[in-house]
């Protein structure tokens, strides 16, 4: 067991580091109050080799590794933690195609997708079902050489911007074994999206409805066979955890610094905050929490990327135990502020609105129990 980082996952950790402070951080605020999709900031990440991270490298991928994927997305969350996330939302999709898709997919898609030259979206939640994920309603119709699309997806990180949909939809009969796996490029007759939906936080991507009205999709755009959607969305929803259990810790890693200095520097009562014990060792305590999480985190990304009996609940208890610490940490980091942490003027605030959610997507916390449990227990 070696927990020491390799010279290879230092390089590009520290080129995330730097990336996050010099592109991320300066802008992260104005992205966050005027709902703007930073898309020339995104394209300068996948020139880093960000836009493909474990994707293969025939393609354009950086072909890294699960454990990779965690070290870099927690540098980037400290610049922006919605910006990064996005960015892991995009990984997952990519990753669905190289994994899954024929090699005319692969080549036709992901050059586009690992220099975001196209950003991609990742479509499995509905109106009416969405912790049943299994229990998805958008059909598509089998039609000659294309399949027919009706139905929508709810809540979809990119809807109206990304270029490329991986959706889930039902091809055959009710329950997970009906489920396919199909890409709908944007500008397909039939795709429309929603408003842009208002939402606490993660303001610098936009979430939208994407609908679909006899919309038609060529047959050669189904991933893998007919059935194999909801095995292809799990799968990628491991590594999706993995991704959004990194970037809360990233954000409270952020958050914690900041606290810090922070504490170091105000006085009350003739004294500096870092000098009552009580506050000490909520510090302590916070520092404790995540680096637990960090561990447990990249414990599970081995597992998930030499596919170990286990990996699937592994993974759920990394992101249950990492996006719930990492809520903790910074609503604490923002206490410690006082009025101060409250205010738009200082940045915790905003990372508390885009940490809150990632206890909710990818699912939420209360399926990752589940999982674990099922694991553990039996159905």
């Amino acid at each position: 067991m070696d927990f020491d980082l390799s010279e290879d996952q230092r390089a590009f950790q520290a080129t995330a580091r730097q990336f996050a402070r010099e592109v991320m951080i300066p802008h992260a605020r104005d992205w966050d109050e005027n709902e703007t999709f930073p898309i020339d900031a995104l394209r300068q990440a996948a020139a880093l080799g960000f836009g493909g991270v474990y994707v293969k490298d025939d393609v354009g991928g950086s072909g890294l590794s699960r454990l990779d994927a965690t070290i870099i997305f927690e540098e980037l969350a400290q610049g922006c933690t919605s910006t990064a996330a996005y960015i892991s939302i995009h990984n997952m999709a990519a990753w669905m195609v190289d994994a899954f898709g024929g090699d005319a997919q692969r080549k036709r898609f992901l050059p586009k997708l690992c220099t975001m030259e196209h950003f991609a979206s990742y479509c499995l939640t509905e109106p009416g079902a969405g912790s049943d994920a299994a229990s998805l309603s958008t059909r598509a119709r089998r039609d000659g050489g294309n399949y027919v699309l009706d139905g929508a997806k709810a809540f979809i990180s990119g809807g109206g911007v990304s270029d490329v949909y991986v959706c889930m939809v039902r091809t055959g009969g009710a329950g997970p074994k009906g489920i396919s796996c199909i890409v709908v490029e944007k500008g397909t007759k039939g795709l429309s999206f929603g408003a842009p939906e208002k939402k606490l936080g993660w303001k610098s991507q936009p979430t939208a409805m994407v609908i679909f009205e006899n919309c038609r999709v060529p047959a050669d755009n189904l991933i893998g066979q007919e059935g194999d959607g909801f095995k292809i969305a799990m799968a990628g929803l491991d590594g999706g955890r993995l991704n959004i259990a990194a970037c809360s810790i990233g954000g409270a890693q952020f958050c914690l610094d900041r606290t810090i200095d922070y504490m170091r520097e105000r006085k009350q009562f003739g004294q500096r905050l870092s000098d009552f014990q009580a506050l000490r060792f909520r510090i302590a305590d916070y520092a404790t929490e995540i680096e637990a999480a960090r561990l447990m985190v990249r414990r599970a990304a081995n597992a998930v990327g030499n596919n170990e009996p286990g990996a699937t609940r592994l993974a759920a208890m990394a992101k249950r135990m990492a996006t719930d610490n990492g809520f903790e940490v910074v609503n604490g980091c923002l206490q410690l502020h006082g009025g101060y942490g409250y205010l738009r003027d200082h940045p915790i605030e905003r990372v508390l609105r885009d940490v809150r959610v990632h206890q909710i997507l990818e699912g939420t916390n209360e399926v990752m129990r589940l999982i674990v449990s099922r694991d553990l227990l039996g159905n």
